[in-house]
């Protein structure tokens, strides 16, 4: 089974490593939504997604790169 938008941890693993030189406090929603659909094991689309679960996994990246 694949990732799904409530996956927020294991997301960020998966974000973590597809873009290490980033600082999560300055990506803005966009693009960490259309980051996170372009993960291989996403299987979601966007129309399930919202600003909060956004917000979590930015918060979720930050807390991680901490």
């Amino acid at each position: 089974m694949g990732l799904r938008w409530t996956d927020i941890y294991e997301v960020v693993i998966e974000l973590d490593e597809n873009h290490p030189d980033v600082d999560p406090q300055y990506v803005n929603f966009p693009d960490l939504m259309a980051w996170v659909l372009a993960l291989d094991d996403f299987e979601e689309t966007e129309a399930h997604c919202g600003e909060q679960i956004l917000e979590a996994i930015q918060m979720a990246w930050i807390a991680d790169r901490e």
